[in-house]
């Protein structure tokens, strides 16, 4: 059953023996590992079906950080979550991702890869790339082009498959239809209200922007609202606790983290085709397509003492023909014309995530009328059949005699990294969140060093020289952005000390309070996070089913 709490016939107040709090990838899953069972489920999504700008405006905050960071504008507040914004790419963390790294302080996840697997086995049927099997770091996955091939102990090619759902598509109506779910749309968690001792959540305190109040009573609990809403809910639930539940130890929202990105430098040559065609994610073929990603070996991480990180070749454009240029922004006039709020809200998260007010094709938003456009499109005829044979023999349809270098990286866990309360309020009388991104010299000494290797190596394949970018070559600070993958406020931890969570991801002294998602994660690779989300959240559902079973609680 799915209901919205802003309708004034739903139940103010709700029992359950599992409360789970986000309704995205991690909710998603575990509700759904759920339906048709005797638990009874209650899953609280903040947003409606789709985005919508009220809604969306309660993850705004500040940063405060030497990098800037927009939280508002790095997350959807929706049915499906931020996956909603996703390219779909899913790939498993890699051994040495996972293990301790001498050279990488607090690295080493409680769990290892062997113990990951079988949960790795049943993400790829929730995110239904079932056909492609997998090793650590990598699928095992058809190509539609050869990669390059690098020189032993340098770069390696990683294959990513690509899930052709959105989750939140995928699943309402199987959460719709089983009757020991109940998904409530439109309601925020306030508080999570503990016993007087702090040692278990008694209930959860919700509200609607309308003014509208409950509470949720369960056995159990999950947050699964991302690595930034994970330690802030954690951080207000202070009734009981004043540091926050879980916070004894001042950990909550430490440890903050994402996957930097940001131009490395350029590569001139007369063959952009070499490096840029085998990477081509439009080349894919099958309902889940997989594409090579280039990333630092573990050898070369361990030999230059460097975080893992990839790189990506983006073929720069010469001059755009007038025709080309007048059919790009026609498609993007009529694109708007057909959106609503929802649509609209998905385009500016996006384009925000990419630095820029572009599109998916790179056209910059026009205020032409449409008839111009089109008359523009006429003029320019020829150019689009000259671009069409172009296309027709699998070449670029605008010329290139360089390539851009764009790498994506793992962040180093830095305890000063943090997400933490701030002192404005949002529209439901909470504590907005205040993020202080912060980046480490060995995030710098692996930008630096990997753009070298990175330039080296593809320069070499296609016969070209690479320049590297200014700002890895001074003292000036890095030229990174987020690339909203938030990890790490909530890690994971054997030690109390050390963490938020057990290996178990459950809070560390209290008995039914758990958490899910990507804030567990100890470090992160480079990896695209939601597959690993997902695997942690069907694991999580598997230790929930004992406890409930057993009748803990």
């Amino acid at each position: 059953m799915i209901i919205d709490y802003l309708d004034g016939s739903s139940p103010t107040d709700v029992e359950a023996d599992l409360c789970i709090v986000g309704a995205g990838a991690a909710g998603i899953a575990i509700a759904r590992s759920f339906a048709g069972s005797a638990v009874r489920v209650c899953l609280l999504e903040s947003g409606g079906f789709a985005g919508e700008e009220r809604c969306q405006e309660l993850y705004e905050g500040g940063s405060v950080g030497s990098t800037p960071f927009d939280p508002g504008t790095s997350r959807m507040r929706a049915f499906g979550g931020s996956c909603n914004l996703w390219g779909g790419g899913c790939i498993p963390l890699a051994q040495q991702d996972l293990a301790p790294r001498e050279w990488v302080p607090r690295s080493g996840w409680p769990l290892s890869y062997a113990e990951l697997a079988p949960y790795y086995a049943q993400a790829r049927a929730f995110c239904r790339i079932g056909p492609h099997g997998f090793v650590s770091g990598s699928f095992l996955a058809p190509l539609t082009h050869p990669p390059i091939r690098f020189e032993a102990g340098t770069l390696v090619n990683q294959i990513f498959a690509r899930s052709p759902i959105l989750f939140g598509d995928a699943y309402r109506a199987e959460l719709e239809q089983a009757p020991n779910l109940t998904v409530m749309l439109h309601a925020n968690l306030l508080e999570l209200q503990a016993t007087p001792c702090g040692s278990s959540v008694r209930q959860a305190r919700i509200g609607a922007l309308d003014g509208r109040r409950g509470v949720i009573r369960a056995r159990h609990y999950v947050l699964a609202c991302g690595g930034i809403e994970n330690a802030r809910l954690l951080l207000l639930s202070n009734a009981v606790v004043p540091q926050g539940l879980g916070n004894e130890r001042d950990l909550v929202g430490r440890f903050f983290m994402d996957h930097p990105s940001g131009k490395l430098g350029t590569v001139f040559t007369d063959s952009p085709d070499r490096l840029t065609r085998p990477y081509d994610r439009n080349q894919g073929k099958g309902p889940a397509p997989s594409f090579p990603e280039i990333g630092l070996s573990e050898e070369a991480q361990r030999t230059h003492q460097v975080l893992s990180g990839r790189v990506h070749p983006f073929a720069v454009e010469g001059t755009v023909p007038k025709g080309i240029r007048a059919l790009r922004d026609l498609r993007a006039a009529l694109r708007s014309t057909t959106r609503d709020e929802g649509a609209l809200l998905a385009e500016r998260l996006c384009a925000a995530l990419k630095n820029g007010p572009v599109g998916n094709d790179g056209t910059v938003a026009t205020s032409e009328s449409i008839g111009v456009l089109a008359l523009r499109l006429g003029l320019g005829i020829g150019d689009i059949a000259r671009a069409f044979r172009q296309k027709l023999a699998a070449r670029p349809t605008v010329k290139s005699d360089h390539v851009d270098l764009v790498g994506y990286f793992e962040q180093a866990p830095n305890p000063d990294s943090r997400v933490a309360l701030g002192r404005e309020r949002d529209a439901l009388g909470q504590r907005k969140v205040s993020v202080d991104w912060r980046l480490t010299p060995l995030d710098r000494h692996t930008y630096r060093t990997a753009a070298t290797l990175f330039g080296q190596q593809l320069s070499r394949a296609c016969g070209g020289r690479f320049q590297p970018e200014p700002w890895l070559e001074d003292d000036s600070a890095p030229l990174v952005h987020g690339t909203a993958h938030h990890l790490g406020t909530t890690r994971m931890s054997d030690d109390p000390r050390q963490g938020v969570v057990d290996p178990q991801c459950r809070v560390h002294g209290i008995d039914n309070l758990h958490i899910a998602g990507s804030s567990v994660f100890p470090t992160g690779g480079w990896a695209f996070p939601t597959f690993t989300i997902v695997a942690l959240s069907l694991r999580l559902a598997e230790q929930l089913r004992l406890l409930l079973a057993a009748g803990g609680l």
